[in-house]
């Protein structure tokens, strides 16, 4: 896909494969189309040129925004806080998809808004009145009506924003748990390097608008490709307790208290 703004490409031929069982992290600085391009796979901007397709044979282009919604569902940040309504009743909202035309039955629906309140931790808020609940608490109730909506796809834009480090691991095991457990194909963008390392089977790493590299976490996570991106030095090393990639910005006061030999 190509996207533009006012006419200037933001986005120049992404190519991207999401799929099912598989979370993959979309990493890059500030500006570099992450958000764009998965608002752009979510149908809420217009690629200027591209194809999007879903189980490798539906036009996802094609459908309407209701049977589209049936199949990816998005979240988004900074999303506003509304008043005179529960946590049930924004959970709720996942489920228009599932109802028709007129907002009639939704069998199952019930159901659906009860595992995903109690799957993000939230149950115990469902009746509170939305507009008390902490900038991290909304966080995980709208999450919750992206459960709710029950789709294969889930995109995520930065969903640990807002939340502090406890909930920040809640949510990315979460996420983790829906792509092992439940096969859900798990979009997600991350400015935490760590956390996408930790999270993620595949990772994107996009540069200036451009896909520069896609594949398996060590494999996008190097040194010259994140100093290159980023234009800031960045050193990688290997947990030696869990095996898991370490990324350490390198600002110019960083080493002045190391020793020569030593290593930061």
């Amino acid at each position: 896909m190509t996207v533009a703004y006012d006419g200037i490409d933001v986005v120049h031929e992404a190519a991207l494969a999401l799929r099912p069982g598989e979370i993959t992290a979309l990493v890059g600085p500030n500006g570099s189309g992450k958000s764009t391009l998965l608002r752009t796979l979510a149908r809420l901007q217009r690629a200027r040129h591209g194809t999007l397709t879903l189980d490798a044979a539906t036009d996802g282009l094609a459908l309407t925004s209701r049977e589209f919604a049936r199949h990816v569902a998005l979240l988004t940040q900074g999303r506003p806080t509304p008043g005179g309504l529960t946590v049930r009743d924004l959970v709720e909202f996942g489920r228009y998809p599932h109802r028709g035309r007129w907002g009639g039955q939704d069998r199952g629906g019930g159901a659906a808004v009860d595992r995903a309140l109690a799957m993000t931790g939230v149950a115990d808020l469902a009746e509170r009145g939305a507009e008390h609940l902490s900038g991290g608490q909304l966080q995980r109730v709208w999450l919750a009506s992206c459960l709710a909506q029950e789709t294969g796809v889930l995109l995520l834009d930065e969903p640990t924003t807002y939340l502090d480090l406890r909930y920040q691991v809640e949510l990315l095991d979460l996420i983790r748990d829906l792509a092992d457990e439940h096969a859900i194909a798990v979009g997600v963008v991350l400015h935490d390097l760590d956390q996408a390392a930790a999270v993620a089977d595949r990772i994107a790493l996009l540069h200036a608008g451009r896909i520069t590299a896609d594949g398996a976490p060590a494999h996008v996570l190097t040194p010259e490709r994140l100093t290159d991106a980023y234009g800031i030095r960045i050193d990688v090393t290997t947990d030696p307790l869990t095996g898991r990639l370490r990324t350490r910005a390198i600002g110019r006061h960083h080493t002045r208290n190391e020793r020569p030999g030593t290593t930061p």
